[in-house]
């Protein structure tokens, strides 16, 4: 075909390009189009004068021009304050005069299958989960396009008039309607409408128009989206509510262990336990008994009206019941009822610890595990509850033996250093026994000797979606008040990750739960979410050293997570997370900074000497444990003042 200058005489945009995309000329519609002169336009290639969302297909339609095809595809090209063209393109192979192969892109008229410019809308609005319509304001009417079934329900008829529309939207939500239908150019934003059938059922509508014209000198109309939000909203609600609940939760056990880390003296641990204890765990009253040369010294807060013998009474550690038998044997007991009581205990009903009602339930956690020297007991009571839950029973345990350390120190003391050492066993925890399809090892050591104490974390655990979390972090400091801190931001993170999984959000609420209480203290986190069956893993950082990834035939890379900054700071700051695989035999390594950072080490010559040491562990066909280890000595023998944490996770 010899295109010559024909193509300028079209009313329809059209313009002649190289077989690279570049405009040789183009007529004055299509230099409207594009919003320039023409002279701007000569030179540079059609699809970076047009907006990103349409460069591709753009790119594509012109390579099959060039290679002998025809091809057309429906595009939308937005026009600063007018309505965006929605045109049909057709790019076909031409020759010059001159014998030169060119591409010639131009719209084609459609006004007789206008339907056929909104196949696309459709089909992407039902992919999506979106319902489409358009409205037609001269006469006042919406038509429904198709797109999600549950939008197209609420609709009686596939064409409704604006009044039936207006008196179906809630009253205070109009004036935002009549915005989205006169909406004079380009997009709007979102907007949520609320819906009222006509059988009185409410939805939450987020909708989201623009203009459009079909064709060329085509018609102009308002085109909509419409996504229901009612479920969603009602999730997020009660996501919203359990977050708030696990927050506060997290806040009253954070500040709990914080308190009692801070205790000196039996007097000081006695008023953190009978004013938070009850609180904390959702009780009706709290007691303490704590042993004294073979007698139980028994306390209260007052909830308990029928302690016959009243506060401070005492009972001897070898009577029968069921305080002394949980001091003695270490381990707890959950009461449900009084008659379970009598059953068990027929005479316990006359001893100090009596029942507080008949329908009241009571948990004894000792202050210390089975086998060490009896301590104690603190006694929770509560009005008609189930047993407690397996994660419940394990934090009153932990916060009991921390309890416990601390009774122990003081009374040794000691409480300030040993205190600090009870702290850190029991805020590193115990990696569970087994993780499916990952081998997880943890190796942590303290900068000082004699104060195994410091703000430097892991941790590891299931999820409730069967994905597997793990994490490491660093809080600043290397004392006491570092580790209540780091206590603080990983109770956080572990009860706000059981609702939610992606772990940039964790750490986002995290922050924003440390700055609302006032944190005087900084962490930095690394935390991942790791599927052991897909090996997919979503990981963010929160100002922490970057991920190594081993490999088992002996090389490394250095993984920088997105992220943001450190925790505790900045009120707004944003968390983004990313996706990546993790193959099977390749092993993570998760550091703290003093493992690959020092005085005569940089952090990048740190990294990759652990990323070496990892990787050859696991070329040799050592375990995580042996590999971990290596990593942990290499680091003591650097001698830097500061904590260490390694964190190895191989999938197998």
């Amino acid at each position: 075909m010899d295109a010559s200058n024909d193509f300028l005489r079209r009313a329809e945009p059209s313009a002649l390009l190289d077989p690279g995309g570049a405009i040789r000329s183009l007529n004055a519609p299509m230099a409207t189009t594009l919003g320039r002169p023409a002279q701007q336009c000569v030179g540079h290639p059609l699809w970076d004068l047009l907006p990103d969302s349409q460069r591709s297909v753009l790119e594509r339609i012109v390579a099959h021009a060039s290679k002998q095809r025809v091809a057309m595809r429906v595009l939308e090209i937005p026009r600063p304050g007018r309505a965006s063209l929605v045109a049909l393109v057709e790019a076909r192979p031409v020759t010059s005069a001159q014998g030169e192969q060119l591409v010639w892109v131009h719209a084609l008229d459609v006004h007789n299958d206008l339907a056929s410019l909104l196949i696309p809308f459709r089909l992407s609005a039902t992919s999506a989960g979106l319902g489409v319509c358009m409205y037609q304001p001269r006469v006042h009417q919406l038509e429904w396009l198709g797109g999600a079934p549950s939008v197209a329900a609420l609709f009686p008829e596939a064409s409704v008039s604006l009044p039936w529309l207006v008196r179906h939207i809630q009253r205070d939500d109009r004036d935002s309607l009549r915005r989205l239908m006169n909406l004079d150019g380009g997009e709007g934003s979102w907007t949520v409408l609320r819906f009222r059938t006509d059988q009185g059922d409410q939805y939450r509508l987020a909708c989201q128009t623009r203009r459009i014209q079909l064709g060329h000198n085509g018609p102009e109309r308002v085109f909509g989206v419409i996504r229901d939000d009612t479920r969603h909203e009602a999730r997020r609600q009660k996501v919203l509510a359990a977050l708030g609940a696990e927050r506060r939760r997290a806040a009253a056990v954070a500040e709990f262990s914080s308190a009692v880390i801070s205790t000196a003296t039996e007097q000081e641990l006695q008023q953190v336990v009978l004013t938070r204890l009850a609180a904390t765990f959702g009780g009706t009253a709290a007691a303490l008994a704590l042993v004294d040369n073979d007698h139980l010294c028994i306390s209260s807060d007052a909830g308990l009206p029928n302690w016959s013998l009243g506060v401070l009474r005492c009972m001897s550690l070898h009577e029968p019941g069921p305080l002394p038998q949980a001091i003695r044997t270490g381990e707890s007991q959950f009461i449900a009822d009084r008659a379970e009581l009598l059953r068990t205990w027929p005479h316990t009903d006359t001893a100090p610890l009596a029942w507080p009602g008949p329908d009241a339930a009571m948990s004894i956690t000792p202050l210390g595990s089975a086998g060490d020297q009896p301590l104690g007991a603190w006694v929770v009571t509560y009005n008609d509850r189930p047993r407690p839950a397996p994660d419940e029973q394990a934090l009153m345990i932990t916060l009991a033996e921390l309890a416990g350390q601390a009774l122990g120190r003081i009374r040794s003391q000691q409480a300030c250093l040993d205190l600090a050492a009870a702290v850190q066993h029991h805020m590193l925890p115990t990696l569970p026994a087994r993780l499916p399809g990952l081998e997880v090892t943890a190796r942590y050591r303290p900068c000082r000797t004699g104060l195994d104490v410091g703000g430097d974390w892991y941790d590891a655990f299931l999820t409730p979606d069967g994905a597997v979390a793990v994490e490491i972090g660093d809080a600043q400091g290397h004392d006491v008040d570092a580790a209540a801190f780091m206590g603080q931001v990983r109770g956080s993170l572990r009860a706000i990750a059981a609702h939610e999984s992606d772990p940039g959000t964790v750490l986002t609420h995290t922050n924003q739960l440390l700055v609302s209480m006032g944190a005087p203290r900084f962490a930095s986190c690394t935390m991942l979410r790791i599927d052991p069956r897909s090996g997919q893993v979503t990981g963010a950082s929160a100002g922490h050293v970057p991920l190594l990834a081993a490999h088992r035939d002996g090389s490394h890379d250095i993984h920088r997570l997105p992220g943001g900054p450190v925790l505790g700071i900045l009120p707004d700051a944003d968390y983004p997370a990313e996706t990546f695989t993790l193959d099977k035999d390749t092993a993570l390594v998760m550091v703290t900074d003093g493992v690959v950072e020092g005085p005569d080490l940089s952090l990048d010559a740190g990294l990759e000497r652990t990323g070496t040491l990892a990787a050859q562990a696991l070329h040799e066909g050592l375990s995580t444990e042996e590999a971990a280890d290596r990593v942990l000595d290499a680091a003591v023998a650097m001698k830097h003042t500061d904590d260490l944490a390694v964190l190895v996770v191989r999938r197998t």
